[in-house]
């Protein structure tokens, strides 16, 4: 083979491997996001039946549930603080959003109306 050809394929070998890196590192960029959900537990024992179903469908879709529904809050400033407050880690909004959009979310929307009451709900997405 002769010595241009080498480099030739040489270059286009390492463009290749330079673009696939920039893909993964582009990737890699997206802010982190963190849903927030308010809400008053009105019947505990309904939450049980299908909280294990929406913590399996966080962790499909790149979600890490920090389980503060039943943690201690405790106001600092402004107006009274949630009864309880959930707050998932996603590794993007639109992982977010996907999970809102999701099979399990809808079919779990009856049982969630019974066991609790939903104050708001929104996502924040983190800065670089």
């Amino acid at each position: 083979m002769n010595t241009k050809l080498k480099i030739a394929l040489a270059i286009v070998a390492g463009a290749a491997l330079g673009a696939t890196a920039m893909q993964g590192l582009h990737a890699q960029a997206k802010p982190k996001a963190y849903s927030v959900n308010e809400v008053e537990i009105l019947d505990s024992a309904a939450l049980a039946t299908f909280l294990p179903k929406i913590r399996a469908a966080i962790d499909a879709n790149h979600g890490r549930s920090l389980f503060t529904l039943n943690g201690r809050i405790t106001t600092v400033e402004g107006s009274a603080a949630p009864k309880n407050v959930g707050i998932v880690e996603w590794n993007s909004v639109d992982d977010a959003k996907a999970f809102y959009k999701s099979q399990v979310w809808a079919d779990t929307a009856a049982q969630r109306a019974k066991a609790e009451k939903t104050i708001r709900r929104y996502i924040v997405e983190a800065e670089k």
